[in-house]
């Protein structure tokens, strides 16, 4: 929504872009529409690298990493309150301008507005579309920076987590469903997709036989937490799209917990996409793990990806499935 709120704002002079200078938007959806600012002095910054690719094919610039001088930031609001506040904490100081703040009262933006508040100089708050948007001036970020969540690695020590992402407060209970799933041994290459922070590739890479474990993430913090997770030479890190990834050589395994939102929205399709990648990314011998929840339709494409398939136990809340000799590529 925020280019609904965005256009609306600019034409009631609630939102003023300034005349010169580089415009920072920060954490967008890939699929937001930026037409409202002039693209010559718009960089997209996010960690994503579908929202990379999504922008740079619209010719945007785009960061990974906050650079500046920016004269005016715009944030769209993730999810996590902890979040926010880091993303905050690193646009303000390179921001000479207003902050422009927006979000859905989903993720939390009316308890935001009312904490900036009292560390800010507030202009109108724009309020519509179940959101709001609204100018920020002077923000005191202090005790704002990120601060990663601490895990309990089951084996002991700890996991560090970037706030904000997936499961930043504990072990995923699906993903820790499919790691109880495997078996003793995996033989050879194993190719994480959708790796996150690490868990299930730290996991894999307790089991008998494993050679190599290739950790796919579009999340680049998550990856670099991953990185830090994990001191074990036989994993290799990629920021990458797992449906695009090819792994050299090819998999004898393939496990994933694939996430089923695009932004905000729920999407079964990228998960039936993952089990597509993992079947073109094996031997044809090579074996894809994978867990969802119990309501998503992942069968079909299963059953046309893979020659055999095989529920694994039953779970209240899980779906997990081994499957097995992977189809050929169909040629279209």
């Amino acid at each position: 929504m925020l280019a609904q709120r965005l256009s609306l704002a600019l034409e009631r002079r609630i939102v003023n872009l300034p005349e010169s200078g580089t415009i920072a938007v920060v954490s967008p959806d890939a699929s937001t529409d930026l037409s409202a600012l002039p693209r010559e002095r718009t960089e997209v910054v996010s960690r994503s690298l579908r929202v990379h690719q999504a922008f740079r094919e619209s010719g945007f610039r785009v960061v990974a990493v906050p650079e500046g001088p920016y004269a005016m930031a715009i944030l769209s609001l993730p999810r996590s309150k902890a979040a926010a506040q880091a993303a905050l904490a690193e646009i303000v100081p390179v921001t000479c301008g207003p902050t422009v703040i927006d979000g859905q009262k989903t993720d939390g933006v009316e308890s935001l507005q009312r904490e900036i508040g009292q560390r800010a100089v507030l202009g109108e708050v724009l309020v519509k579309a179940h959101g709001r948007m609204f100018a920020a001036t002077d923000v005191d970020c202090a005790g704002w920076n990120a601060v990663p969540e601490q895990v309990a690695r089951p084996k002991g020590g700890t996991y560090r987590i970037p706030p904000g992402a997936f499961s930043c407060d504990g072990i995923d209970p699906g993903s820790r469903a499919l790691a109880d799933a495997l078996p003793d041994g995996m033989d050879g290459h194993v190719v994480d997709l959708g790796s996150g922070w690490g868990y299930l590739a730290d996991a894999v890479l307790e089991r008998v036989g494993v050679a190599s474990v290739d950790l796919v993430e579009d999340d680049l913090a998550a990856l670099e937490a991953s990185r830090a997770n994990l001191d074990d030479a036989r994993a290799r890190f990629h920021w990458a799209d797992a449906l695009t990834f090819r792994p050299d050589p090819l998999a004898d395994h393939v496990v994933t917990n694939p996430p089923f939102h695009a932004g905000r929205s729920a999407d079964a399709s990228i998960g039936q996409g993952f089990i597509r990648a993992g079947a073109r990314m094996l031997t044809r011998k090579g074996a894809l793990w994978l867990v969802a929840n119990r309501h998503l339709p992942y069968e079909k494409t299963l059953v046309e990806s893979f020659r055999d398939v095989r529920a694994l136990g039953q779970h209240a809340e899980y779906k997990l499935f081994k499957a097995t000799r992977p189809r050929p590529v169909r040629k279209r």
